[in-house]
């Protein structure tokens, strides 16, 4: 218990549930397009729309389906500096610090890591002025953080992802 979190936070007590072959593919056209009606999901599938829409609420309640969302290109959004950061933290400290950081504005994703460090952040801001100011006065500003590293992101490619077509 390194860091002082529950076996929740790991990924212990939480069950995965079984998805058969129409539930991912179900996943595969909201990942795809979460803008997809149920209607064209359920034709696409050969189910009925009531099927496919217990469906997604059968996952949204087990917490499968975590929400949905856009996907933004930052730099046409303004948001023309990404960085990952890295953290050095002081011992059982991580779930005040995880709470501190979702405050920060413009940290997109933060990651607690097995690794030389312990966690990483992505962090997303209009220019370098900004980054500077997220890491110097904010992130290096909650309690416990003992160091940073930023590795400024020059070029940024999605990969595949997973085929949700296919048992995993």
């Amino acid at each position: 218990m390194r860091f002082g979190f529950d076996e929740t936070e790991l990924g212990q007590s939480v069950s995965s549930r079984h998805l058969d072959a129409a539930d991912r593919q179900l996943i595969g056209a909201l990942v795809e397009d979460a803008r997809v009606s149920i209607r064209t999901i359920a034709g696409r599938l050969h189910i009925s729309r009531a099927n496919a829409y217990a469906r997604v609420q059968r996952m949204l309640s087990d917490g499968v389906i975590a929400g949905f969302s856009a996907r933004i290109a930052p730099e046409r959004a303004g948001l023309g500096t990404s960085a990952y950061v890295s953290l050095t933290i002081e011992q059982q400290v991580w779930p005040s610090v995880r709470d501190e950081l979702r405050n920060v504005r413009y940290v997109e994703h933060m990651a607690l890591v097995g690794a030389e460090v312990d966690v990483i952040l992505l962090v997303r801001a209009p220019d370098n002025a900004t980054l500077r100011r997220v890491v110097l006065e904010h992130v290096q500003a909650v309690p416990g953080v003992k160091e940073t590293r930023t590795w400024l992101i020059f070029g940024e490619v999605e990969g595949r992802g997973p085929d949700w077509s296919t048992p995993v």
